[in-house]
């Protein structure tokens, strides 16, 4: 203990014996962790800029105001957490509303009904496209809208897609979206099989050009067209 407190005192006369710099200054205090426990009274005497107007404050009052300044942060991150959370949550009560919809449809047209009504009402979407360009096995619903015959363009673009589409109206499918649409989402539709490939496409269009945006999140798109393939699928 004796060395240590020589250690310090040493320390301590060669950091006032000369002129010294602030990157100097601020090793020295990392050097003496117990500087300001020694010296205790300097936490009170030395006063320095606010941070939040004129005039000076303590050492101890502008740690108040740090440790203040980042729990205010921290209030702000945990409300925006809370807010995602709450989000989230709504959102997968709306799928699972969804898949009770889907579950108590009997037949091909029912179907189609209840899903373009659960995306209008749960949504927020304004117009529900769906496309099929797997022949369906019974020849009598090949009439139905859904079998309508699509470009290759679509079709080989939606090949392509790992993840639904979000954004303003690619070219492939202004033809089949409202002109008021000014945002949408594709999703492919196909088995949930890893060699699986689309056998149809889910479009949703929204007038509003904030409600797919590109970047946004996609596993509760992912999800739904997860539902509306499965609940398809055994219809075609």
């Amino acid at each position: 203990m004796e060395t240590d407190n020589t250690t310090q005192l040493q320390n301590e006369q060669a950091f006032t014996s000369a002129s010294i710099s602030a990157e100097q200054m601020a090793i020295f205090l990392q050097k003496n962790p117990y500087f300001f426990e020694q010296h205790a009274s300097l936490l009170a005497n030395i006063h320095i800029p606010s941070p939040h107007g004129s005039g000076t404050i303590s050492l101890t009052e502008r740690q108040q105001l740090a440790q203040r300044d980042k729990i205010r942060v921290l209030e702000v991150r945990l409300a925006e957490l809370i807010e995602y959370a709450e989000e989230n949550d709504a959102t997968s009560t709306k799928v699972h509303v969804l898949s009770l919809n889907l579950l108590k449809s009997h037949g091909l047209s029912a179907l189609q009904n209840d899903i373009l009504t659960s995306m209008q009402k749960y949504f927020d979407v304004s117009q529900t496209v769906i496309r099929v360009w797997q022949k369906p096995i019974d020849a009598a619903i090949a009439d139905q809208a859904i079998f309508t015959v699509v470009d290759n363009a679509l079709s080989d673009w939606v090949l392509t897609l790992s993840k639904p589409y979000c954004g303003a109206k690619p070219g492939v499918v202004v033809s089949l979206l409202d002109n008021d649409i000014q945002s949408c989402c594709v999703i492919p539709l196909k088995a949930q099989s890893a060699t699986a490939i689309p056998f149809g496409v889910l479009i949703l269009g929204a007038n509003s050009a904030q409600r797919f945006k590109t970047g946004m999140g996609t596993h509760y798109l992912n999800r739904i067209g997860e539902l509306v393939s499965a609940a398809l699928l055994p219809q075609i």
